[in-house]
């Protein structure tokens, strides 16, 4: 996992690697190692980085710059690295762009933008002639020892993992319809996609309050009609949570997400909040507890993991326009779908990645497509302009079809 960034003045090497030895300072995760344990378990290790050098990875005569990035960041931001992260910077005419990247063991998206803020606070401080003064803040390996300590999951929580499980054949949810061959790893496929502007955000945000919902409410409902006029079937997904249940935690850098199941079968706003909600709460528990009745994890072929992240709401935030920030990703072969929403303040975003088989071509870009389509549909009526839909529908159960004006091609 890594979050590119171009910086908005020059910076010497030297006081960049001063500012991001500060950051190391400032977070214990950064400082920690895995190593294999003799069982085969991972096992963590507090390590000392000291200050190094500045390595050039020059490029091959027709190598893409981002290949040559990519190579660079699989050697060294691996589960066993010593550390398993490293600074990147691409050197152009038009200013430097810093590269952090991590294993994705050690981070996660909040915690890439920590990152980049201390970063850049610690540059800013450098910038003045002053040694950047970033107090230390609990490391995520604390954490780890929090969640062991919390209550186990009520009777009622366990009954409803029991019953979406049984309802996935015993296993984490599944994408509905067929991605062809997966019982071996496949090329992964990534489709990146703008599916609401500014506009047309505001007016789906606007709408979900009129409802008395979340925006995301609003994004599972019309993921479940999909669902169900594609594949028949409720819509049910693994779906993860962060797990920074107070402020305590919001300025760690870490893993601090946990697995949770979203079941939605009525596609109505309030009845897919209700199920929000529920997801949430599902995943509010130690998961080691929980799911030892299935042996861990039951992990399976086809695994449909939905992940939402309202860079808006976030207590940590970066102009991530003005350094035209990106979350970068590795490479993988993969056998399962999994889909990313951003929403920030350009719009809703969002990135899936699934096996690159023709099945799941045609069948996850079938379900994307109607869904883009759906929450378009829903943002333009929301916003006044009212486009029906292609059957004369309305975006949601219940709300009478509009008329379809001059302005918008029905």
């Amino acid at each position: 996992m890594a979050l590119s960034f171009r910086l908005p003045t020059p910076v010497s090497p030297d006081d960049l690697a001063a500012a991001w030895l500060a950051v190391i300072a400032r977070h214990g995760t950064l400082r920690s190692v895995f190593v294999p344990g003799a069982d085969g378990t991972p096992e963590l290790h507090e390590v000392d980085v000291s200050p190094g050098g500045w390595i050039e990875h020059p490029i091959a005569p027709g190598q893409a710059v981002n290949e040559a990035l990519r190579d660079a960041l699989d050697r060294t931001c691996s589960p066993y690295a010593r550390p398993s992260h490293r600074l990147c910077v691409l050197e152009t005419t038009t200013g430097p762009t810093v590269v952090i990247g991590a294993d994705h063991s050690h981070t996660d998206m909040w915690s890439m933008l920590v990152l980049a803020r201390d970063l850049l606070s610690a540059l800013s401080a450098l910038r003045t002639g002053t040694t950047p003064a970033l107090a230390p803040v609990l490391a995520f390996d604390q954490h780890t020892a929090a969640l062991a300590d919390r209550p186990t999951a009520p009777d009622d929580v366990r009954r409803r993992w029991a019953e979406i499980l049984a309802a996935s054949g015993d296993v984490m949810p599944r994408f509905p319809l067929s991605l062809g061959p997966v019982a071996t790893l496949q090329h992964e496929r990534v489709e990146v996609r703008d599916v609401l502007d500014v506009d047309e955000s505001a007016a789906l945000s606007a709408q979900a309050r009129d409802d008395g919902v979340s925006t995301l409410a609003l994004v599972v409902a019309a993921m479940t009609a999909v669902t169900q006029e594609l594949a028949a079937t409720p819509l049910r997904a693994v779906f993860p949570v962060h797990s920074r249940y107070d402020a305590t935690w919001h300025d760690s850098v870490g893993w601090f997400i946990t697995n949770s199941v979203l079941e939605s079968a009525d596609p109505t706003p309030r009845a897919s909040a209700d199920a929000v909600k529920e997801a949430v709460r599902l995943g509010s528990w130690p998961l080691e507890d929980l799911l030892r009745p299935w042996g861990g994890m039951p992990t399976a072929p086809g695994m449909f993991a939905i992940s939402w992240l309202d860079l808006r709401r976030l207590p940590v935030r970066v102009d991530a326009n003005g350094l035209e920030a990106q979350y970068v990703g590795a490479t993988i072969r993969t056998d399962g779908v999994m889909i990313w929403f951003i929403l920030d303040e350009s719009g809703l975003h969002l990135r899936c990645r699934y096996p690159d088989t023709p099945e799941a071509r045609r069948n996850v870009g079938a379900w994307l497509d109607l869904l883009i389509a759906r929450l378009r549909t829903t943002a333009r009526e929301s916003a006044g302009g009212d486009c029906c839909s292609a059957t004369g529908s309305s975006g949601w159960p219940g709300r009478p079809a509009p008329t379809c004006p001059p302005s918008w091609p029905c």
